[in-house]
């Protein structure tokens, strides 16, 4: 199995169109965000992964996600928090899951959300913590 895509998004719904055939609709996909308050705050990003099952596979798989502050090895390095959850899914297809941090933040700059199957690679998606907009 292997990650298609991973992203930050505000909303994300499926729909059915003619075949039988399923669209993802991803809107506000984003790689920075305004924090909500001065530092130290906590963030709540919505990831979703997208996930492909070759035919040829079982559908059994495990997505690990580690949030780091900075680009470090995931496995080295405490994380600011992750995810663990087991899917399954139709060999052939397609399936997708929703990871949801809270995310202590003591200061602005990048955080990582590192990605994987099983102990597979990993793929490392970023997001940049912006200071508040004053008025």
């Amino acid at each position: 199995m292997h990650i298609v895509a991973a992203l930050f998004v505000e909303n994300f719904a499926m729909r059915q169109v003619e075949g039988p055939s399923t669209r993802i609709d991803l809107t506000g996909v984003f790689f920075s965000q305004v924090a909500p308050s001065p530092v130290p705050c906590t963030l709540s990003p919505h990831l979703v992964v997208l996930i492909h099952c070759p035919p040829h596979e079982s559908g059994d798989g495990i997505l690990q996600v580690v949030y780091q502050k900075t680009d470090v090895d995931p496995e080295s390095t405490p994380p600011l928090a992750q995810n663990v959850s087991p899917f399954r899914v139709d060999p052939g297809k397609f399936t997708y899951r929703l990871v949801r941090a809270e995310l202590p933040i003591d200061e602005y700059g990048q955080v990582l959300a590192h990605c994987r199957i099983g102990t597979g690679d990993w793929m490392a998606v970023p997001l940049t913590v912006l200071p508040p907009v004053s008025a």
